[in-house]
């Protein structure tokens, strides 16, 4: 088959088709790393970087929700999936959705972690001041304000002054080359007359101490779409670092009951 689709990907398991959707400044093996192997014992996971993250090189220009999502779905596509459920995190939560509503003979069901169908006017805020870390040269200050604003105040609160150094490191070294354009995109989405054109079951995850996208945010998904199951988790906006188990025992329980077989 041509591949058609740019997004380099990482594939694993087998089973019923799961196609990952990562957040803005993310990747997958950043995002979803922590519960990839639990996801591909019993699912074949297909997981495409965005451009600028990850496997994949940096767009030459600002990123569009439709193409990421109609790539994103070419990309399962390419791997052997006829059909599949999408899990989408943060960013990848409009991803998601838009993907849904695009190929809707594709998509089974669609689980929504930490995600936003449109920034408030909060959020707005967060993100303005999330590009002028990115645009800046002092990468210590745009550790120290993404850890801030990422984590839950109880994760980073029990934390020692060394755990705490490695994570501020850690934060320093992880924005990848497409960064400003994921972030530019995470502010332009708006996914809110999408939600009621979904059709398959949903489950959205509220990440409870979530500080970036606020519980607000959850809500408003999950209201927006007709029968969305609702689960909360507590956690910062960094389920995979605060909450991996909790996370990954949230998705296989809801996935196992509608889409494996």
């Amino acid at each position: 088959m041509t591949t058609t689709s740019p997004l380099g990907r990482i594939v694993r398991g087998t089973g019923p088709g799961l196609l990952l959707a990562h957040g803005g400044t993310g990747s997958i093996d950043g995002n979803y790393g922590p519960i990839l192997d639990g996801l591909a014992e019993r699912y074949k996971v297909v997981g495409p970087d965005y451009p600028g993250s990850g496997r994949t090189p940096a767009a030459e220009g600002p990123l569009d929700l439709d193409r990421l999502a109609d790539d994103l779905v070419a990309t399962a596509v390419e791997e052997g999936l006829e059909t599949f459920a999408i899990a989408g995190y943060s960013l990848g939560g409009p991803v998601a959705v838009r993907a849904a509503t695009r190929h809707p003979e594709r998509v089974t069901a669609l689980v929504l972690t930490a995600t936003f169908a449109h920034p408030s006017a909060r959020m707005r805020l967060l993100v303005e001041d999330w590009l002028g870390h990115l645009r800046s040269d002092d990468a210590e200050a745009r550790a120290r304000w993404a850890l801030l604003t990422g984590a839950g105040a109880p994760y980073l609160d029990r934390m020692t002054l060394e755990q705490l150094a490695d994570a501020v490191a850690g934060a320093r070294a992880s924005v990848p080359p497409g960064a400003v354009e994921q972030v530019e995109l995470v502010g332009s989405v708006d996914v809110r007359q999408d939600l009621g054109r979904v059709r398959v079951p949903t489950l959205v995850i509220s990440t409870t101490l979530d500080a970036m996208a606020t519980p607000y945010h959850h809500r408003q998904v999950a209201d927006g779409i007709a029968g969305a199951e609702f689960a909360e988790l507590q956690s910062g906006h960094l389920p995979f670092v605060e909450a991996p188990g909790e996370w990954l025992g949230l998705i296989r329980k809801f996935l196992d009951t509608r889409v494996a077989g």
